[in-house]
């Protein structure tokens, strides 16, 4: 009993613990919420129930002391609820206090999402149940409340796994029972059930449609205030006896649209008896126009063409797996898809939490938002779910202006159905899933008109049925982009059946790349790698291309099998390098409105002297007007073989141009030096005032039989290394063109002085050199026949494809360099990193779908040689570590710098 009663007050202080620090403490419905209302986040008692048996052995009643302390809204097994994942069906307990002041109202628990079947009872009563994971609950207690008492509030919540139910990508980490606020409101006797506003920018006003719970009871008066409607608005009406739905206009002249740039929000108040309810609106319009001077159709905002530049957004966080841990974070989300220039995210298979589609609504960023997917067969049960679900989405989230879409399937996941032809079972796309899937469509167009669907973001052999974007996902390797785009494009036009199932044929869609980028173009996807190469080559394709109305990359930030995110999982940055090669120069520059491709090549090997064409394509998709002409800066870079840059060339044109422009200029002719290394070829895109508008370049691997003058290169291949001991493991990428070293030990390079009868200047060794972290990949017990699919938790660098990016994590290694046993040089490799800056190592990766260490580079080291030495004419060069940090040293052909290491001697 001792042990019970001490038991007992350690759940009472972790209890108090939790208190002192509510998790997500604001409202979680900004776009539906009552002045009296609480936050029932933070510690609640918990039990795990293997058995199912809670409820046979009273569990509800609240009289059984619940062993564990978890903290809602955070899933259990993730690590922000404190509880391990160690069974299906969770048990959750606290007390809860009606204040006083909430007497005379109806009093309301909601729950805004639990997976999967949650019942909840007070003091043992029954209040309901609910089925479904994604969507928000209530359950009245009003008839049940002791005014003044404590009471026991018992949630149970079983997420055993049902074919049926709406899944997503839970891989990624599971939601398991309560994952978003649960809290108690007051409501009037009389209640909206819902407030929708459909805004008509053409005609000035806004519909408002108010929802009741029942039919009303007798004629209920409702007003709905405006206050920063100009002028303000104070709209009365009357909702007739017997209606559970009411529509009204407010006309709002002059309205203050709702836009990217000016994401301005209308503040309601709506009063209907006794019932207070705040809300808001955005005055927006999505809807389909050309895009000027062309035939193409693109998504409108407020009837101007917008080029859709989204992300995958997975949605997930590491600790909180559905959950976000603060609603700082959820803002910082938008913010950061913002900063880089994307305009919209895609909420991938999840309903996403209503505070961050309120942060995308006040802060101006699109959203496309997903139904979750099933991973069973499409059964009567499996679709009562999905429509249950769509509508419940649709009814929570009609207000927010951020949502220009509703995705309805995702790559057809859920809709295939086990079909047994010639003695073999194959999962088949039935045509009578089809015609449901069109009539999801149909469905969501009467529930939503306002807003674009898609029936099926398509992918891997299975077409569109109805819809209104023709979505497409495609992942390739940059180099692969110009034909496909080329044929997609001769294959893109109203009344074509491509991409679409038999029956069904193009109208004048929007045409988007819905999911693209690198990571599953690679043979096994590409695990951790540097993304901005191929991403480079995919941009300069795209804007080619102007039939194609937007792109969707994937994707926003890492997850747990797919290491491609414009940031880690966590959250923190990636490097691109970008800024180094060209001053000024960042991912926005990617993203830029208006646009100078040089085509699909970024890279190219040529010979010295030799006159060089480079193509040049404008794209503007701003609609400003820039005045009559723009002009093209461009300068040209030679890094040689001692890995001295220095500028060779540069120049300035001019071009015509309007707004909206879509055009091939005349290509830039430059001939090139006559002297081996990578030319870097810079362009500036600036209008006639000299702002700069747009960052791009290319780069150029020169190869020359001519000496340089005054100097002689003494060069060795990174494999020719006399002697090499390592603690880990050694061993060279793509037949010697960089060698590797791992943990502690060297590499030793014989070098012999030319032959010449001249007196040296000075000697000096140079090469690039890195640290070498050993990756996963290349340990020789690893298993390299693993899942990357579906969530398989192995490590970032475990792919065979991948190199991780270059982060905020450091991989250091120092190093001593030895000539003749002499040590002449310490020095610190700070990285072992892999980015835009690896161009060598990106341009002569195989074409076979496959990476090798693609993007990887290391650091100049140039070391001289004492002249007390040179007598010597034989150096025995040694690049040897202090530690277990390794070492990798690049030839010409791999890397930064087009040098092999060397020995150079000026005269």
């Amino acid at each position: 009993m001792k042990r019970l009663a001490s038991f007992a007050i350690f759940c009472l202080l972790v209890f108090a613990a939790f208190s002192q620090n509510i998790p997500l403490p604001e409202h979680p419905r900004p776009d539906y919420e009552r002045p009296l209302w609480m936050n029932l986040n933070g510690a609640w008692g918990f039990a795990f129930d293997s058995t199912g048996t809670g409820e046979e052995k009273g569990w509800q009643k609240g009289q059984t002391v619940f062993p564990l302390a978890i903290s809602v809204p955070f899933p259990w097994g993730s690590e922000l609820s404190g509880v391990a994942d160690k069974a299906d069906i969770g048990w959750y307990q606290r007390e809860v206090k009606i204040p006083d002041a909430w007497r005379g109202k109806k009093i309301f628990l909601t729950i805004g999402a639990s997976d999967w079947l949650t019942k909840v009872w007070l003091d043992g009563q029954l209040l309901g149940e609910h089925t479904g994971g994604y969507t928000p609950f209530s359950f009245e207690l009003t008839p049940y409340i002791r005014w003044g008492q404590t009471q026991k509030l018992v949630v149970m919540a079983d997420d055993a796994r049902r074919g049926f139910t709406l899944y997503g990508k839970q891989g990624y980490g599971n939601a398991r029972g309560i994952w978003q606020t649960t809290y108690l409101e007051a409501r009037g006797n009389d209640w909206l059930d819902a407030l929708h506003f459909t805004p008509d920018i053409d005609n000035q006003k806004v519909k408002v449609t108010a929802w009741l719970p029942y039919d009303a009871p007798r004629d209920l008066s409702l007003t709905v205030n405006i206050p920063h409607a100009s002028p303000p608005v104070s709209q009365k009406v009357t909702i007739p006896k017997g209606s559970f739905k009411y529509s009204f206009d407010v006309n709002l002249p002059n309205p203050h649209l709702w836009s990217l740039d000016d994401p301005f929000l209308y503040e309601v108040e709506a009063q209907m008896e006794d019932d207070l309810l705040h809300t808001y609106f955005g005055m927006r319009k999505i809807s389909v126009v050309n895009l000027p001077g062309s035939e193409y159709p693109y998504v409108a905002l407020n009837n101007q063409p917008l080029y859709l530049q989204l992300t995958l957004d997975q949605s997930y966080h590491p600790e909180g797996f559905y959950t976000f841990p603060s609603d700082d974070f959820m803002r910082e989300e938008i913010e950061r898809s913002k900063a880089i220039g994307l305009n919209g995210i895609r909420t991938h298979i999840k309903a996403d939490i209503p505070r961050k589609l309120y942060w995308a609504d006040k802060l101006g960023l699109l959203v496309m938002a997903d139904l979750p997917n099933s991973w069973g067969e499409p059964d009567e049960k499996m679709q009562g779910e999905a429509e249950y679900t769509l509508r419940e989405m649709i009814r929570r989230d009609y207000n927010h202006p951020a949502i220009f879409s509703w995705i309805v399937f995702n790559e057809t996941w859920g809709l295939r159905t086990s079909v047994e032809e010639n003695g073999k079972k194959r999962n088949a796309y039935l045509p009578t899933t089809q015609q449901w899937v069109a009539s999801m469509y149909y469905l969501t167009k009467s529930l939503d008109p306002t807003r674009l669907v898609e029936d099926n973001s398509i992918c891997c052999g299975a077409g569109h049925t109805e819809t209104d974007i023709n979505s497409w996902h495609s992942y390739l390797p940059g180099w692969e982009w110009e034909p496909f785009m080329k044929n997609l494009a001769e294959k893109t036009f109203e009344g074509s059946t491509y991409d679409f199932e038999p029956g069904f044929r193009q109208g004048k869609q929007p045409n988007i790349n819905s999911e693209c980028g690198n990571v599953w173009g690679y043979e096994g996807s590409t695990g951790d790698v540097d993304w901005s190469w191929d991403y480079h080559r995919m941009m300069n394709t795209f804007r080619r291309y102007p039939f194609m109305a937007g792109w969707l990359y994937t994707e926003h930030h890492d997850v747990i099998n797919e290491w491609n995110g414009y940031w880690r999982f966590d959250r923190t940055e990636k490097e691109t390098g970008l800024g180094e090669i060209v001053n000024g120069m960042t991912v926005n520059d990617f993203h830029s409105l208006i646009y100078l491709s040089t085509g699909n090549e970024i890279s190219r090997t040529v010979k010295g002297g030799e006159t060089v064409s480079v193509p040049l394509f404008i794209s503007d998709m701003t609609g400003k007007d820039y005045g009559y002409s723009l002009d093209i800066e461009w300068n040209l870079t030679l890094t040689d073989a001692t890995g001295t840059e220095e500028n060779k060339n540069s120049g300035r044109l001019s071009f015509d141009y309007h707004p909206w422009i879509q055009e091939e200029l005349s290509p830039l002719n430059i001939t090139l030096p006559d002297k081996a290394g990578l030319a870097k070829l810079s362009l500036v895109l600036k209008d006639r005032t000299g702002k700069t508008l747009h960052h791009n370049f290319m780069f150029f691997e020169i190869l020359s039989e001519k000496k340089p003058e005054l100097m002689a290169i003494v060069e060795k291949k990174p494999a020719d290394f006399a002697s090499a001991q390592w603690s880990k493991r050694q061993w060279n990428v793509l037949e010697g063109k960089k060698v590797n070293g791992a943990g502690k030990g060297f590499f030793e390079y014989v070098f012999d002085m030319p032959a010449d009868s001249r007196p040296p200047k000075a000697v000096y060794f140079v090469a690039e050199l890195s640290a070498k972290e050993l990756f996963v990949k290349d340990q020789s017990e690893f298993n390299r026949d693993q899942d990357y699919m579906l969530g398989a938790r192995v490590a970032p660098s475990s792919n065979p494809n991948s190199y991780p990016m270059t982060d905020e994590t450091f991989f250091p290694s120092e190093i001593q360099v030895l000539i003749n046993g002499e040590k002449v040089k310490t020095t610190l490799l700070a990285d072992d990193p892999a980015d835009h800056r690896g161009v060598l190592s990106w341009h002569h990766q195989l074409q076979d779908k496959k990476l090798r260490e693609a993007g990887s580079y290391g650091y100049l080291v140039k070391v001289p040689v004492p002249k007390k030495m040179w007598k010597n004419r034989t150096f025995r060069i040694r690049l040897e570590t202090t530690g277990e940090g390794g070492i990798a040293v690049y030839g010409k052909e791999f890397g930064r710098y087009p040098l092999d290491p060397s020995l150079i001697v000026s005269y």
